[in-house]
């Protein structure tokens, strides 16, 4: 079993800066209205964030693997909250958007569910706690 580590340093009021192993530092902040600066993500948001970019990194390297020429890749993430204390989401929506020309929707559908189901360590982790639903787009260029 591996060990991962994370240190986190307190700046000021409720802006923080943190590193995990990769040595990469990420600042973190809260509103102005609760102590904070409003100068970084938030930790929640931070949250939207590792999950978009832990399946889309699955993504585009199994589409990658399949030799799928993709020109341009995005993703779009919307998550609904609970309105009462701890505030989790109770809903993440990621829409996938996939630019390219000859792009097979079978190639798609099947890089996210590979991701989904195996390979996302970030899904794995929040898909008991949390409703994660998924659709995708093909964009193709104009002709």
């Amino acid at each position: 079993m591996s060990v991962s580590k994370a240190y986190l340093k307190q700046v000021n009021g409720l802006t923080f800066v943190g590193k995990t192993d990769s040595n990469h530092w990420v600042t973190i902040d809260g509103p102005e209205d609760f102590f904070g600066s409003d100068a970084a993500i938030r930790p929640k948001e931070l949250l939207l964030l590792s999950l978009a970019g832990c399946t889309a990194s699955d993504v585009v390297a199994i589409l990658q693997k399949k030799r799928v020429k993709v020109d341009n890749f995005e993703m779009n993430v919307t998550a609904e909250m609970t309105e009462t204390h701890p505030k989790v989401y109770s809903k993440i929506d990621l829409e996938f958007v996939v630019y390219g020309k000859d792009i097979k929707e079978k190639d798609v559908e099947r890089a996210i569910q590979l991701s989904e189901e195996v390979y996302c360590g970030v899904t794995a982790m929040l898909k008991s706690a949390v409703k994660i639903t998924t659709s995708y787009r093909i964009v193709k260029p104009e002709e």
